[in-house]
């Protein structure tokens, strides 16, 4: 064997795997070349949807901006309400300070000096419908917190609560 020989079979060896890889290369790039459309299609498709996105930016912007305005005029609005609720709540409770201690100087002042010898009548009640029953008799002759009426109780228990 010449040493022509050995380097003309070393070649042949080499260029086996080499056009081997060339075919394997060659269909690649043939099933590239079939999905160009479909990548380039794909493309303009992503470019489209990013201008529409880019597009929609300052829109998404403005309205942000028109809520949050929006969203400010009311806590403004509400600040007002409370403050003018707080306002109203602190002469309610003042006025009805007021109209406790005159309806309790009123008490006071009506209370009859009590007699030891007088029979205090018996409370009874008049049901609604009945023409025969008797009114209401529970007014003694001394009023005290029984005989407050019901109004008066929750007038009283709203102001305890509320301080």
């Amino acid at each position: 064997m010449t040493p022509n020989m050995i380097l003309d079979i070393v070649i042949v060896v080499l260029l086996v795997p080499t056009i081997v890889f060339a075919i394997t290369l060659n269909s690649r790039l043939n099933a590239l070349r079939k999905n160009k459309d479909q990548l380039g299609r794909l493309i303009n498709s992503f470019n489209e949807a990013t201008i529409r996105a880019e597009a929609g930016i300052p829109k998404l912007r403005k309205a942000a901006e028109e809520a949050g305005q929006a969203l400010h005029d009311q806590v403004e609005k509400a600040r007002a309400l409370r403050d003018d609720l707080a306002f109203m709540v602190d002469r309610a409770d003042s006025m009805a300070n007021k109209l406790e201690g005159t309806v309790r100087t009123a008490r006071n002042e009506s209370r009859p000096t009590p007699t030891p010898a007088a029979p205090r009548p018996s409370p009874t009640r008049r049901t609604i419908g009945s023409a025969s029953a008797p009114l209401t008799a529970g007014m003694d002759a001394e009023p005290d917190e029984d005989d407050r009426s019901e109004a008066e109780r929750e007038l009283l228990r709203a102001l305890q609560s509320a301080r």
